[in-house]
């Protein structure tokens, strides 16, 4: 279960993209979560995924 707060959210997924993860699919595989609705979540908050640096940063 992923935080549900968006901030929260987003440090805890880039946490996860720096430490373990290779890519924002192999972050959502391995969480069992959709990538739509995570996404959705960080663009809400301002927040868009940059696959060149594996993170999300601010639109």
């Amino acid at each position: 279960m992923v935080p549900q707060d968006p901030y929260i959210l987003l440090s805890y997924v880039n946490t996860k993209l720096r430490d373990e993860y290779a890519s924002l699919d192999a972050l959502c595989d391995g969480l069992d979560e959709s990538k739509t609705e995570l996404a959705g979540k960080l663009s809400g908050a301002g927040y868009a995924y940059d696959p060149d640096t594996n993170q999300f940063k601010p639109i």
